[in-house]
């Protein structure tokens, strides 16, 4: 089942992660990578719940494309305890041309098999994706 756009299939235990954090709450963060020579998007990260956002953040390659899943907890307004499920396309301005292409059409293939994306940020630079963003998206 590879994509027709740029040829990346989904490794089942992407799902299987992506699962497990929704159902489960197994993990804070999920960090995926495009395996170039398997031709297929893996998972390469994996966050236990106790780690913080900026544990998350600093995980992240500085000058490599990467799609990341975060379970964002919050409480609203009305004092309720919420969590919303992040989908972050992380494609730094220093990244390779090559790079930021086949992650960018690689992107709704692969979002269309992780069900349950609640909000979507696409982010080139660390600001772009600091936590007063989240806080902001997730309301």
């Amino acid at each position: 089942m590879a994509n027709a756009a740029s040829g990346m299939a989904v490794n089942d235990d992407c799902k299987l992660k992506f699962l497990e954090l929704k159902a489960k709450r197994t993990y804070r963060f999920i960090v995926f990578k495009i395996e170039e020579k398997l031709k297929q998007v893996i998972v390469e990260k994996l966050g236990d719940p106790t780690q913080s956002y900026e544990d998350f953040t600093s995980s992240l390659p500085e000058n490599e494309c990467r799609y990341c899943i975060y379970d964002y907890d919050f409480v609203t307004a009305e004092n309720c305890q919420k969590s919303k499920i992040f989908f972050i396309a992380w494609s730094p301005d220093t990244a390779r041309v090559r790079s930021k292409m086949l992650y960018a059409s690689s992107k709704d293939r692969f979002k269309r098999e992780l069900d349950g994306i609640q909000v979507e940020l696409q982010a080139t630079d660390p600001t772009e994706m600091a936590l007063d963003v989240i806080r902001g998206r997730a309301n």
